[in-house]
């Protein structure tokens, strides 16, 4: 069965010029293989997820800590300690806290979900002329890379290197033209934003680990990061899928900006949470390469998200990652008789590899992995 996507109308993007001959708005390419997301349509099979994974909608909200980020320059050690305690707490528990006062200007973070926005509401042929390739592009529900459980969610997902002038800019002028050069401004401000705010919170967990405050810091200054826009559609029968599948992120740490529908939830205590959106807040949580760099003393947060058959929701993720050719390995302080070792050393290029070529992502990557890297590199054992 072929299906036509939902397409949305937005005549006066300013994304796209109509006046330029060579304008997105003119192209011509087709993909008749696209599924449906919509909220007037039935649901195709591959959407419609097992018994035990449907989603929930009365989860009990997740209790979880904000934390001022205006701490770390406080001056006072006593509300520092206060603030690594609990982010402690939250990362040993289920690995997500929020951050207030986290310095990211609100006019930036607005501009961003409005072009979010405008981008999801082109024509379908106009967004894949950034057909994903490499895992960086744009994509339909993962078509292609999964054969069922498919998510009910559009992407766009850019890199991002400190080292890499303009790259956010310069990917989206090379692939659309012109015309999105304001778009990838935007994008490109919001993750210098976000990478500042990553390596302050860097600093605040390397405290809660009882490191220096300098460590997490200085190991992530160099960075090959992420970002991720996140759009899911309203569904007419939400009670049979899911925005996204339950899965642990496999970077290192996850900053995300949601809008106010609400969706998120999070797996803690056996049972699922709801994750309510609180304004001026950002969402932060624990991902697989930091699990693996505490030595799991921190756990990787295991989430999902639901959608509804009202309103679309809308989310921008930044993930933040260590230098590809790195060496994930745990400070020495933090693996002791009580706590062994428990993930062989790796580099975020090897894990990347691993999931975009031979694992879908889930709640057992990092055992997958762990696994999997040991059976490739035979003299890679986990150190006593």
């Amino acid at each position: 069965m072929e299906h036509q996507p939902m397409e949305c109308s937005y005549p006066n993007n300013p994304l796209m010029s109509q006046k330029k001959p060579n304008s997105l708005l003119t192209s011509e390419a087709k993909n008749d293989q696209q599924p449906i997301l919509g909220p007037e349509s039935d649901i195709p099979s591959q959407f419609i997820w097992p018994d035990h994974e449907k989603p929930c909608f009365d989860a009990p909200e997740l209790e979880v800590p904000t934390i001022d980020m205006t701490v770390l320059s406080s001056g006072d050690p006593l509300a520092v300690s206060k603030a690594a305690e609990l982010v402690n707490e939250a990362c040993k528990k289920h690995g997500l806290f929020l951050v207030s006062n986290h310095g990211v200007d609100s006019g930036l973070l607005d501009r961003a979900h409005e072009y979010m926005n405008l981008f999801f509401g082109l024509q379908l042929s106009d967004k894949q002329k950034a057909k994903e390739e490499n895992g960086y592009g744009y994509t339909n529900s993962f078509v292609g890379r999964y054969s069922s459980k498919f998510p009910w969610m559009e992407s766009l997902t850019l890199r991002y290197c400190p080292d890499v002038q303009d790259i956010v800019v310069d990917y989206l002028v090379n692939v659309f033209g012109e015309d999105m050069r304001p778009f990838g401004r935007v994008y490109q401000e919001y993750c210098e934003a976000m990478e500042k705010l990553s390596l302050r919170i860097m600093e605040l967990l390397g405290i809660s680990l009882g490191l220096e405050q300098s460590y997490l810091r200085d190991f992530f200054q160099e960075n090959d990061s992420i970002l991720r826009m996140n759009y899911y559609p309203p569904c007419k029968r939400p009670d049979l899928t899911l925005g996204i599948g339950p899965h642990t992120d496999p970077p290192s740490l996850t900053i995300l900006h949601q809008d106010l529908v609400g969706g998120l939830q999070v797996f803690t205590d056996e049972k699922w949470h709801s994750v309510t959106p609180v304004p001026g807040t950002l969402i932060v949580n624990i991902d697989d390469t930091f699990m693996a760099l505490s030595n799991g003393i921190y756990k990787s947060c295991l989430h999902r998200a639901v959608v509804n058959n009202q309103t679309a929701r809308k989310s921008l993720v930044f993930f933040l990652n260590p230098r590809m050719d790195k060496p994930v390995t745990p400070p020495a302080g933090l693996v002791t008789s009580k706590n062994p070792r428990k993930y062989p050393d790796f580099t975020w290029a090897t894990l990347l590899h691993f999931v975009r070529n031979h694992y879908r992502v889930d709640r057992k990557t990092m055992d997958a992995f762990s696994k999997w890297i040991q059976e490739q590199e035979p003299n890679n054992k986990i150190q006593a």
